[in-house]
């Protein structure tokens, strides 16, 4: 007698992007994007017949908005939703996060550094809207399935996966606009893949600290600090920076000149914000290397990135200012997280 193999079970929360994007035609690859309409996630799903064969499905909506959309208002609903599904009565094995890609990465971050359960969740997106030639939606939407349920998925933090490859939400980010291998974690390398055999399959995991067992915990918060990014380039001034300042920021992260310089024109300002008490990260506008914790910065209260890139040091920095307001300890969340 043989028994009859239980499905896993797995809650996917649409928030729209190019994923969820009816093409007009079959070579509508550009345009879609401000015209074509988006579907909601169990509209989605049922287009896409064959992740139902992967696992006992639960659709969860929550928005069908392309990224450019998101904010971290947004984040912090997301985040309350994701809490919400995996303390349910009949908690999923995983959770898959539908998402456009402009933005994934960071909602992605987001998630890993805020999320106090242990459930994998798997952000997916596609490059190519539904109903085009090759579009990579439908294999995406299956392979972050079969990714959510895997075991081998738990305790490796908030996973991103496309074209095939699973990436840490830490190190990934988009490298190209159109191409189907867009996310690329540039230095460190993919952490596995969802294989042609229908395998998942890994082969490293994040050592940085992330969910569940990092400090930060914003279920029920309403708005995070208002954290900004100033760009590097030859003659820049502090002009930026003295605005963001004037608007409220309460942190600003310089995307500097490498190897986390800031341009002459800059220091001045960035000293005067120092003064006025906002929280000031050196991040670098190179691909790769850590900015380095020099006496220069240190004696200005001034945070080096690490190797975060911009975007990246931008939602450890509003989280840490959740917790603290002490550079040195937001050092320390930078040189762990």
């Amino acid at each position: 007698m043989t028994t009859k193999k239980t499905k896993p079970f797995v809650a996917v929360i649409g928030t729209g992007g190019t994923i969820s994007t009816l093409a007009r035609h079959p070579l509508d690859y550009v345009e879609y994007a401000d015209d074509a309409p988006k579907i909601e996630v169990d509209s989605l799903l049922e287009l896409v017949p064959e992740v139902a064969e992967q696992a006992e499905i639960r659709p969860v909506s929550f928005s069908a908005v392309t990224s450019s959309k998101i904010t971290p208002r947004d984040w912090l609903k997301l985040n309350d939703l994701i809490h919400r599904v995996a303390a349910s009565d009949a908690p999923p094995h995983g959770i898959v996060i539908i998402h456009g890609t402009s933005t994934l990465e960071e909602t992605a971050y987001f998630l890993d550094l805020s999320l106090k359960t242990d459930v994998p969740v798997v952000v997916v997106g596609s490059q190519r809207p539904l109903g085009t030639l090759s579009t990579d939606a439908p294999l995406n939407l299956v392979n972050a399935v079969r990714a959510a349920a895997s075991p081998n998925a738990r305790g490796l933090g908030v996973l991103v996966l496309m074209n095939g490859e699973i990436q840490g939400a830490r190190e990934v980010t988009k490298c190209s606009n159109y191409r189907l291998e867009a996310f690329r974690s540039p230095e460190l390398g993919i952490l596995g893949y969802a294989d042609a055999d229908g395998t998942i399959v890994f082969y490293r995991a994040p050592t940085r600290r992330h969910a569940p067992d990092a400090e930060f915990d914003v279920r029920g918060v309403r708005e995070l600090p208002r954290v900004d990014i100033t760009y590097s380039y030859a003659g820049s001034d502090g002009t930026a920076v003295e605005a963001l300042v004037d608007s409220g920021a309460r942190g600003i992260v310089c995307a500097s000149l490498p190897p986390g310089v800031l341009a002459g024109g800059e220091r001045d300002a960035v000293a005067a914000a120092r003064r006025r008490g906002v929280l000031i990260v050196v991040s670098s506008r190179a691909l790769g290397g850590r900015v380095l914790s020099q006496e220069s910065l240190r004696r200005h209260g001034i945070v080096a990135a690490d190797n975060l890139s911009p975007q990246k040091a931008r939602i450890l920095l509003m989280l840490g200012l959740t917790v603290t307001g002490d550079p040195q300890e937001i050092q320390r969340m930078f040189d762990e997280y």
